[in-house]
């Protein structure tokens, strides 16, 4: 069965409906929830996607702005991808938008006829669920899609939900496409496919009771020696090397009971900077820095304004930009300290 759903935005926004200013210098967002995900396109064009206010293009000096009323399937914009066509891809709160270059439409065509149909195709892009959470009568069970850059099909994952724990297996984060698999973070699990097997991480595989810490991944990573970095929301830091799972945030004593101030416990950001230094995002306790050695803490005494750093996003030169919220903004580390940059 294949569903298809007409959208009725089809139309370039109308300029009536378009937000179209005027840098002339300092680019400042005038977001106000925070940028949840960042792009640089191929052509040089900056992509912010907020939590909740539609999402924001950088052209030419000028920022435009697009909401549900311009072509966004919904205003939280969790995730930005483009396609091998130069297709821009935002994967929103509930459902899926693309913009050409001229105008911004919702996606609604899907295959739901081949669900286990599993290959790694280098140039695929994977979304999340159609729904903010759980999955509708067509998906059934939990899985993602994958757009081959022809159409938009569902696959399933190897689970089944436990009752009660509907949205264990709702995708979260951006898919990684690591040397060797490609991954996928759910609230409850971390899934890695690597073209025959599955590999899946949740607390049963660790060994959690949920009782004093359960699984919670809000962001992976994989970094240039192929280990896989699993950011928490209360768990903290995880990192698999191929082999074994370690809890990093454990092994380095950064938990709120061993420092008596700032964790690394409520994570939400992982980058890698061109120095191979691990980055961390949190939660009310700034910006961590692993060098390999020890780990650092950046607050806003170091210039990180933004509470919540929903996401860290490597440019095309190799600059990590810090998209956080509480108040919104983008930063980046210029060496000794942070500055606000968007």
């Amino acid at each position: 069965m294949i569903v298809l759903i007409l959208s009725c935005n089809q139309n370039q926004p109308k300029n009536n409906n378009e937000h179209i200013e005027s840098t002339n210098g300092t680019v400042r967002l005038k977001y106000t929830t925070g940028v949840r995900s960042i792009l640089e396109d191929s052509k040089g064009n900056i992509w912010f996607g907020s939590y909740q206010e539609g999402v924001c293009l950088l052209q030419n000096g000028k920022l435009q702005y697009f909401t549900i009323e311009n072509g966004l399937s919904q205003n939280q914009v969790r995730n930005i991808y483009e396609d091998k066509n130069g297709i821009i891809w935002f994967e929103c709160g509930t459902g899926i938008s693309s913009y050409d270059g001229n105008k911004m439409a919702k996606f609604t065509k899907r295959n739901y006829t081949a669900k286990k149909n599993w290959k790694r195709n280098k140039n695929s892009i994977w979304f999340k669920g159609n729904e903010r959470e759980g999955y509708n009568k067509f998906e059934g069970d939990p899985g993602v899609y994958e757009y081959d850059g022809k159409e938009l099909s569902y696959r399933t994952f190897p689970v089944k939900t436990i009752a009660g724990k509907e949205n264990q297996y709702s995708v979260s984060t951006a898919f990684v496409r690591g040397k060797n698999a490609i991954w996928f973070g759910t609230y409850g699990a971390v899934i890695g496919y690597n073209g025959k097997d599955f590999k899946i991480i949740n607390n049963e595989t660790l060994g959690l009771d949920g009782k004093t810490a359960y699984f919670h991944a809000r962001s992976i990573m994989e970094d240039t020696k192929g280990n896989i970095w699993i950011a928490n929301n209360g768990l903290g830091v995880l990192k698999f090397d191929g082999e074994k799972v370690i809890n990093f945030t454990k092994q380095q004593r950064l938990n709120k009971k061993d420092t008596k101030g700032n964790s690394l416990e409520k994570v939400f950001s992982i980058g890698e900077d061109k120095s191979g230094n691990i980055w961390f995002g949190t939660v009310g306790s700034g910006v961590w820095r692993y060098d390999g050695k020890s780990v650092k803490n950046f607050t806003k005494e170091d210039g990180l304004e933004s509470q919540h750093i929903w996401t860290i996003y490597k440019s095309k030169i190799g600059e990590l930009w810090f998209g956080g919220a509480n108040p919104s903004g983008v930063y980046r580390f210029n060496g000794v300290s942070f500055e606000r940059i968007y």
